[in-house]
């Protein structure tokens, strides 16, 4: 799993223990307190280390969130069900799941409201857990071309563009669907929302 927080300072080495109970106890925080009542005192007490050590990791609540949120999207893994179609719904489940999680719905709703004053929270969340998902697109589609459901690519640019557009698709519709809308993003939908992806409008009717 790729580390979700920023490079530490010279000096001693940051402790990857340390790291870990830092965000799991922020997790714990966001579900017995929310957002607006997490403060970090918290989640050192919880974590069971010193203020202090928070402060030489992150510069403030919402980075330490950002990246406490980040690591339950790393846990998102792409199924190989044997189609493009039955992937895709493996993993759009496993993503509503996970925006399901009241730790992760209070805390990305929070971040992305602060990231619209705050650029530099923006630019995270797009490095923390936006550009790190893509990966899932790109591993897709490489799958699928491997079983000649898609066409193979020959120009990188392209592929790229079209991986953001595809990663853009689906993890709006589904953020809408479960945070915005407040509907399940259950089973039904999910087949249907990988048909019109994978097919068009007209699949819809």
């Amino acid at each position: 799993m790729q580390s979700s927080t920023p490079a530490g300072r010279a000096g001693r080495p940051r402790s990857a223990a340390a790291d870990t109970a830092i965000l799991a106890a922020t997790r714990e925080a966001l579900v017995d307190l929310g957002w607006s009542k997490l403060t970090l005192g918290d989640v050192a007490m919880r974590a069971g280390v010193a203020k202090t050590t928070l402060y030489r990791r992150w510069s403030g609540k919402n980075e330490l969130v950002v990246d406490a949120v980040a690591e339950l999207f790393d846990q998102l893994r792409l199924p190989d069900r044997g189609t493009l179609a039955a992937d895709i719904e493996g993993v759009v489940l496993q993503f509503a799941a996970i925006l399901a999680r009241p730790e992760a719905k209070s805390g990305l709703m929070a971040v992305v409201a602060e990231s619209t004053r705050d650029d530099a929270l923006r630019e995270r969340i797009r490095a923390s857990i936006v550009d790190r998902q893509k990966r899932l697109v790109v591993e897709g589609r490489a799958r699928a071309q491997a079983r000649g459901e898609l066409p193979p690519e020959t120009d990188p640019a392209e592929a790229a563009r079209t991986a953001d557009l595809i990663f853009d698709v689906v993890a709006g519709a589904v953020v809408h669907r479960t945070l915005v809308s407040a509907e399940p993003a259950d089973e039904e939908w999910v087949r249907g929302f990988t048909r019109v992806l994978l097919h068009g409008l007209a699949s819809a009717a």
